[in-house]
This record gives C-alpha cells, structure tokens and sequence, in this order.
C-alpha cells in the first residue's frame, strides 16, 4: 500500500513550516491553535487512516455509521472510498433499506463488489435477480460471492438450481443444487444444512439416505440452538428472553419452535439484509407485482417467483408455497403448521406427514 502523506516526507514538511511562519507572523494565539489542531490529523498517514475506516466499515451497526464518517471531511470520504476500506465493509454497513433505495445505494454496493467484497456481490446480486429482475447479472453477482466461499451466495445459487428460476421448469438442475447445498452445509450455513438433509432423506437430486439425512436435520437444530447462547461461561444459565421451555408444541409466537418435539422453543433466527431488503422491497411494490407469480410463504425469506408455479405449494391447504425446503420447514414450525393441523383433523388432508413431524409439499 503506497502512503502519499505524513510528516516524514520532505514536501510536507516544508509545507507545514511555510504554514508555521504564516501564523508566526499574524501573530494570533487562536489561529495558531487552530491550525495545530488540524494539522495533527493532517499529517497523519494514510495507510493509518485507512486500517481505521477498514475496522469501522467492518464493525458499523448499519450504514450510516459508515457514511457519517465519510461525510465529515474530503480526505475521509476520499479514503473511505478506497478498494481496501470497501472490501472490509460488514453486511450491516451495506444493508441498504428498500425504502431508501437509490441509483447512488446500487453504485455504492457495486463499488464494494467490484473491490472483492463478497457480501457486496451477494446483496447486489439478490437485489438485481429478483428485485431488478436482472438475471444474469444478479446470478453472476452470487456466483462472484460463492466462489470467495460465501456460504449464503452458495445457498442461493442451490435454490436457483432447484428451481430453475430465470428459467423454464426444464431449467432445473437437481444435481448442482446438491452440490452447492453440500459446499454451504459444509461451510456452516444452517439452512443449507437443513435443505441438503430433506434432500437426502426423500432421495431429491441425490441417492437417497435416510438415515445420514437425518442426523443433518438434527444436526441443523443443534446448530440453532447453540446460536441462542452467548459465547461466555455463563451461557449455561437459560435466559426467559432467550429461550423458553413449554411442554405444548407448536406454540405460536415470536420464536420459533424447531425443537418444539422437546420443549425448546427457539428463537427466529435474524433474516439476512438482503433477505430483509427483498421483504421489505415487496411489500412497498405489492400493488405493482406481477399476480401470476407469488412470494414465498415464510415471511424471512422474500423470494419472488420468476415464472408462474415455480415454488412448491402444501399439499394440504395449497394455499402458501415455498422456494425450499428449509424455508417450508421454518414456517411449518413457526405458525403454518396449526392451520394445516385442522385441515389434518378434519379430515381434509390429501398429502403426507413424515416421521420429522413436517409436512411433505408437492414437487
């Protein structure tokens, strides 16, 4: 990284002894310190300003905690905009709300793709195949995201595969989706664990085995479940605003019960920004949408159908659908599952309930 300021180099000096004469020769005390002040940021070098803006941008709490600071000064937002700083920046800094949206939001987040920003390239990507409707850009974006290993491109990349979406239903490539469920699985990521487990428990896109699929949806619950504990020693303790324990299944509320069978309730897993950003996106341009085509039904996902009958309806009530497996298994847990209960009870079901306690939808 090549540093162009600081006072060890010559030009600067003499610039700031020029500046120091100046000031002598006014002969006024206010002005003096006034410069002094300034010149102590001044001086400083750019590489040190720059290790500064790269932990803020990787820390902020959300956008504006990023742009307020580029704002203060030219020098600062000159370096703010450096491929180093970008490349750091967290998904909270570049959660750009739907509301707030603007060509300026999409060239601030194809300048952090552009600086090798994976979460960047996800979030644009995401934004532009199903907000923009710009398919190959958007899926082009993802793929720059998957292949720094970020494990929701990959998830994402996996539910384009399964669905065929941006394309005809012929499109589909149950075998890639697989695969790009198993790298996310591998790198961590819950809902591909849980997506990668259905698939081998019912045989879908890949040989079918029941039992390793479900030490993979256990194993997507314990992994939930051990997110709800901070990493201090006193994690041990159970907190009533973290986790609850109830006797009655599926209860319905602000958590989400995925180990409801044991009397855990769990809570809602946060939706990633560009999750957050499809939701909101949606549904400020709900009037607009295209009817033929419907959202999926989990409410933390915001994925827009690209052709008609993409997503995968119940096969009880038929009236909600879902873009994998993994999302249906969420929201069957989360509330859907009591509705189609009664649907069960009485006596109009006319699909299937597997062992998992989860409802199987139509493919």
């Amino acid at each position: 990284m090549r540093t162009r300021r600081g006072t060890c180099y010559e030009n600067n000096i003499m610039c700031r002894q020029k500046r120091i004469r100046d000031i002598n020769f006014t002969g006024t005390q206010s002005i003096n310190k006034r410069v002094r002040q300034h010149d102590f940021f001044d001086y400083l070098p750019d590489d040190i300003i720059l290790t500064i803006l790269a932990k803020l941008g990787s820390s902020a709490a959300c956008p504006a905690d990023f742009i307020s600071v580029l704002s203060t000064c030219k020098r600062l937002n000159g370096l703010g905009l450096n491929s180093f700083v970008l490349s750091k920046a967290s998904s909270s800094c570049l959660a750009v709300k739907a509301k707030n949206w603007s060509e300026s939001s999409h060239r601030f987040l194809k300048r952090c793709s552009d600086a090798g920003n994976a979460e960047a390239s996800y979030t644009l990507g995401m934004i532009r195949f199903y907000c923009l409707q710009n398919r190959e850009s958007g899926a082009s974006l993802m793929a720059k995201a998957a292949i720094r290993s970020h494990a929701p491109a990959l998830y994402s990349l996996a539910v384009i595969q399964f669905n065929g979406s941006g394309g005809m239903k012929n499109d589909k490539d149950l075998r890639a989706g697989v695969a790009l469920c198993a790298r996310a699985a591998f790198l961590g990521h819950i809902n591909a664990i849980r997506e990668l487990g259905h698939c081998l428990q019912d045989g879908y896109g890949v040989s079918k085995n029941v039992a390793e699929g479900r030490r993979l949806l256990i194993q997507a619950n314990a992994r939930e479940l051990a997110g709800v504990f901070p990493t201090t020693p006193s994690s041990l303790l159970l907190s009533s605003k973290q986790m609850t324990w109830n006797q009655l299944p599926n209860l319905v509320g602000p958590v989400c019960p995925l180990l409801s069978d044991f009397g855990c309730n769990v809570p809602a897993p946060d939706p990633h920004p560009a999750n957050r950003f499809l939701v909101d996106w949606f549904s400020k341009n709900q009037p607009i949408m295209d009817q033929e085509v419907r959202l999926c039904s989990y409410g933390s996902c915001g994925r827009l159908e690209t052709r008609r009958h993409e997503f995968r309806r119940c096969s009880v009530c038929g009236d909600v659908n879902y873009c994998s497996r993994a999302c249906q298994a969420l929201d069957w847990k989360f509330g859907h599952g009591m509705m189609c209960r009664q649907a069960f009870n009485g006596g109009e079901f006319d699909g299937d309930v597997n062992e998992n306690d989860t409802m199987v939808v139509n493919r």
